[in-house]
């Protein structure tokens, strides 16, 4: 079983912002690769979804905590469904990446991203998939300063771009084609 994790803050006023990119990265992936609509969880606080690929159950989570509390949502789900902490890849946003790119990788540490360190803890463990998607401009601006601003639409065009191909890799990395899955995001556009 694989859980892929969108990480974000819930409401209206957080949609379109740099910080929402991986909860929002996770919601276009679950159309464009035919999940079910997600349902809410009450006991859990978050929005689910799965489907199979191949022969792999694989649940879509959308934490509806606020970032620095996704770990409240994902250490339960992962428990509750058994799912070993290397069958686990958060989607997030990183501000030491330029905006347009990805980088899936195993086993990092946090970099000071408040919703990882979350899911560290819940999990007990850094031995889990990041699928960090950059949010940087040219002109490097303070991590702080640029986490809630909201995307211009020659950056969303860009984003759309990388979203084709962070669709492909997880589908691979559901399918349990991880390394092919590093391949195909790492790869720049």
């Amino acid at each position: 079983m694989i859980l892929i994790v969108g990480l974000g803050n819930p409401g209206d006023k957080f949609l379109g912002t740099r910080h929402n990119i991986g909860r929002e990265t996770a919601q276009s992936a679950g159309k464009k690769i035919y999940f079910p609509e997600f349902k809410f969880e009450k006991k859990w606080n978050t929005q689910i979804s799965e489907r199979k690929f191949e022969k792999t159950k694989t649940i879509l989570l959308l934490p509806d905590t606020f970032m620095n509390k996704s770990g409240n949502a994902v250490g339960p789900i992962a428990k509750f469904y058994k799912i070993k902490s290397q069958d686990i890849i958060i989607l997030h946003d990183d501000a030491d990446i330029m905006l347009g790119r990805a980088k899936l990788s195993f086993g990092k540490h946090s970099a000071g991203h408040k919703g990882v360190e979350s899911v560290k803890r819940a999990l007990g463990t850094l031995d889990f998939w990041r699928l960090r998607i950059g949010i940087q401009k040219k002109k490097r601006v303070e991590a702080k300063k640029l986490v809630l601003q909201k995307l211009k639409p020659d950056e969303q065009k860009q984003i759309k771009k990388l979203e084709k191909k962070i669709m492909e890799g997880l589908e691979m990395f559901a399918a349990g084609e991880q390394e092919k899955a590093v391949g195909i995001i790492n790869k720049n556009i």
